[in-house]
């Protein structure tokens, strides 16, 4: 059976894929996130995806793989809004979103190193946010501090909070990897979820 591996030290992605119930390895997959000139969300988002997925196969021992590379990027009216990093950085991107949509796109790359085989998905997620006074912004901030996360929030906790509406086919993109795509893709490569032999 092949190995599955993800290609990220996100905490996040790993407790999504855990949700599959397939067993995987972590595999450090460290990519420059720049974006290059003129590349809008998705292009960079799936580029992303794909370069990590293939900074983990490199790194691998074996063929028998399927590597899981995925990236997630906000814009806002078609501004990048990246990992802020700091709270000044995010207090920033939150107040520009104020009353405004953030479009999320959610590239996932899996790579069957057996056959070389890539297959690429991509899932784009509209958040509606509220119009919420600056207290109420850096209250939220100081609590969950979400710095290392794309726009500045992380709509599993305390960030659902700051939205109006959600526009997704998939919930779990928003959160960093859309399990929906990513278990049919796992099915057709003979890594079905449902099939307990793989337990």
């Amino acid at each position: 059976m092949a190995r599955l591996i993800l290609a990220s030290t996100s905490p996040y992605r790993q407790q999504l894929l855990e949700r599959l119930g397939l067993p995987f390895e972590v595999r450090p997959a460290n990519a420059d996130e720049s974006a290059l000139a003129g590349e809008d969300a998705p292009t960079l988002s799936t580029r992303l995806a794909t370069t990590k997925a293939q900074i983990a196969r490199i790194s691998g021992r074996s063929t028998d793989e399927i590597i899981v590379g995925a990236d997630q990027v906000a814009a806002l009216n078609g501004e990048l809004l990246r990992k802020p990093g700091d709270h000044d950085t995010a207090l920033r991107q939150l107040s520009d979103c104020q009353g405004e949509t953030v479009v999320l796109s959610t590239a996932t790359t899996v790579i069957d190193c057996n056959s070389g085989e890539s297959r690429h998905g991509l899932d784009s997620t509209e958040v509606d946010f509220l119009k919420l006074p600056q207290a109420d912004l850096n209250r939220y901030l100081e609590r969950e501090q979400p710095y290392d996360c794309a726009g500045g929030f992380k709509a599993e906790g305390l960030g659902i909070s700051l939205f109006r509406a959600i526009r997704s086919e998939d919930p779990t993109a928003l959160l960093g990897l859309p399990l929906i795509w990513l278990a049919q893709t796992l099915r057709d490569l003979d890594l079905d979820p449902l099939d307990s032999s793989r337990r």
